[in-house]
């Protein structure tokens, strides 16, 4: 089986060269450039991952198991320093729409000591900046969530709007004008405080997560040991 991992990208210590996908986005009459992604060696990306097309991961960024970063139709996409993208999260986006900045276009671009929580979906055209927090199963599509906010569990935000800095997103919402995103209370401390200790407890796994493989590297991209195997 060919080796899947070019270009600069190094995974930290032991690891099972099979248990992800990265590679260029296809050749499409849409997007005809093919692009390798830009990871950082500090990233760890988890086993059964895919990393997909013209994105950016920068330092110490934390992806989890199953994470799909697809930028083969919205591209590009961007993951700040100190990021953590956890367990089932899904990047995709639309191909005609991006949001600028910092004069770049982007179909997706998240911040740096962001958190997305396990299940989100985030759907370009989208931002979420610095600090900022996506609880369990929310979605975020054609939507800038400025600095320092919190999303709650199961919210959906939507509809083209802005949500100023600062910002708490109650559990279960549904945001889809400006209006109620303007009508939103400040993040409680309980909130910010929560979100301040997931993204150290991220920052960390990134720099010493070491999956004990062994000697053995199995190609279905199961963990595995060699003391651990049973041997007819």
């Amino acid at each position: 089986m060919h080796n899947i991992v070019k270009g600069e990208y190094k995974p930290i210590g032991s690891a099972n060269l099979y248990a992800y996908f990265i590679g260029e986005n296809p050749s499409t009459s849409f997007n005809s450039v093919s692009i390798y992604p830009q990871i950082s060696e500090s990233a760890f990306i988890g086993p059964f991952s895919s990393v997909i097309g013209d994105v950016i991961i920068k330092n110490n960024v934390f992806l989890g198991s199953n994470v799909v970063l697809r930028a083969d139709e919205g591209t590009p996409f961007y993951i700040g320093y100190d990021s953590n993208i956890q367990d089932g999260v899904i990047f995709h986006g639309l191909k005609d729409a991006k949001y600028s900045v910092n004069g770049v276009r982007y179909s997706i671009y998240i911040g740096n000591h962001v958190s997305i929580a396990h299940g989100s979906l985030i759907h370009g055209p989208a931002i979420v900046g610095n600090n900022t927090f996506v609880g369990f199963n929310s979605i975020v599509f054609n939507a800038i969530v400025e600095d320092n906010c919190y999303i709650d569990i199961g919210a959906i935000v939507t509809g083209g709007i802005r949500i100023r800095e600062n910002r708490y997103v109650p559990i279960g919402a549904i945001i889809n004008t400006q209006a109620k995103a303007d009508n939103l209370l400040e993040v409680p401390k309980e909130q910010s405080d929560f979100a301040e200790k997931v993204i150290k407890v991220n920052v960390e796994l990134s720099e010493t997560y070491d999956l004990k493989f062994g000697d053995t590297r199995c190609s279905c991209g199961l963990c595995c040991n060699h003391n651990t195997l049973i041997h007819n």
